[in-house]
């Protein structure tokens, strides 16, 4: 039986988080696959995201101090050493700082850390942090995009070992009743929706998409999922602009399957990305999405179905709605003259192949050590 410990900086609603999660959930009978945070503790994180309660025998907390803690090294080793631990997956350069020194203080031969975005390598700090780690530690280096291995390349000089694109489970993000949906939210039967999910926060681009909302029809209406900082923010630019009846913020939305059947079009506006799952879970449930070029973003996207547009650029993403909105009116069905955006995801993206390679990944790595040992 081979224990695995997934490291992260925190366990809040989020792409790096919920690919953990379900690389846990998904991993091989053989495995123990815990998931360790360096911040938080078990309390604060259930009850800000009760999802994780099935999950709780299987979570480690830390909760670090904020700034550097060098006793987090020490502990890590510790709980490492406990556990009896075969494999440190890292994700993000605070884990792999921390995780990757304590996993090779435990003795662990097999460390692998997996990076998510290139946009913070552009920060020299972290870019020099980041190839110091890399060099001292010696990590099987993932890459969960072409964009990031290009990203890696080029600000770090380092090619990962291999690319393990991100999946989502197709079988939970599936078609459904849009009817039923909007009840659920309380959203407008009749107003054609564009749904946006993810932490409102700069990066994700909200103020673009509600900007865009002034240069399309009346019946054209967003509904917002996700918490963050900006929220107040994010109302007020809705109410200056009186478009407040239109825009629906709808908070934290633990069903997420429902909120995309909702949809008439996902947007991801997002002004920094890396490999997006929000764009894939709309697309698996049969809405076309409408991207940015933002990081890995249109390698989320099936092409057939959406739309790519420059990022920061509010009259783009209204043409592209606009454009994407006609096409729905006189919709032909997936199955005769248009592809399906949920074939793609299926063939390129589910959670189940992403799970199989970390386990190959996880299991010819041990083999590898065995056999030079």
């Amino acid at each position: 039986m081979k224990t695995v410990v997934q490291v992260v900086q925190h366990l809040q609603p989020g792409g790096i988080e919920t690919l953990a999660l379900d690389l846990q959930r998904f991993s091989q009978p053989e495995q123990h696959n815990y998931i360790l945070s360096l911040e938080g503790s078990m309390e604060e994180v259930l009850q800000s995201w009760p999802r994780l309660q099935p999950y709780a025998s299987r979570l480690l907390f830390l909760n670090k101090r904020q700034g550097v803690d060098y006793r987090a090294c020490w502990q890590l080793r510790s709980i490492f050493k406990k556990l009896k631990v075969d494999v440190v997956h890292t994700h993000h350069i605070g884990p792999l700082l921390y995780a990757g020194l304590a996993a090779r203080m435990a003795g662990i031969e097999t460390l692998i850390h997996t990076e998510h975005d290139a946009w913070h390598l552009a920060n020299d700090q972290h870019c020099k942090l980041q190839t110091r780690a890399i060099r001292l530690f010696k990590p099987i280096l993932v890459a969960d995009a072409e964009n990031v291995a290009r990203g890696m390349k080029t600000h770090l000089n380092i090619e990962p070992d291999v690319i393990i694109t991100n999946g989502i489970d197709t079988c939970k993000f599936s078609p459904g009743c849009q009817q039923t949906a909007r009840e659920k939210f309380g959203i407008p039967q009749h107003a054609t929706i564009i749904g946006c999910s993810g932490r409102l926060e700069w990066e994700k681009g909200h103020t673009y998409l509600i900007e865009a909302l002034t240069r399309l029809p009346r019946d054209v209406h967003i509904a917002v999922a996700g918490q963050g900082s900006l929220k107040d923010r994010l109302i007020k630019q809705s109410r200056d602009l009186r478009l407040n009846h239109r825009v629906h913020f709808l908070g934290r939305i633990d069903d997420m399957p429902a909120f995309y059947r909702s949809l008439d079009l996902f947007c991801q506006p997002s002004v920094k990305e890396g490999m997006p799952l929000a764009p894939l879970e709309a697309q698996a449930c049969g809405i076309p999405a409408i991207v940015t070029t933002a990081g890995a973003s249109r390698e989320s996207l099936c092409h057939d179905t959406g739309k790519i547009v420059r990022q920061r650029n509010h009259r783009a993403l209204a043409a592209a709605i606009s454009e994407l909105a006609k096409q729905l009116v006189v919709a032909i069905p997936f199955d005769q003259d248009r592809k399906s955006p949920r074939a793609f995801v299926t063939q390129k993206a589910d959670i189940r192949d992403t799970a199989m390679a970390y386990a190959r990944l996880y299991q010819g790595e041990q083999e590898r050590l065995h056999s030079v040992g």
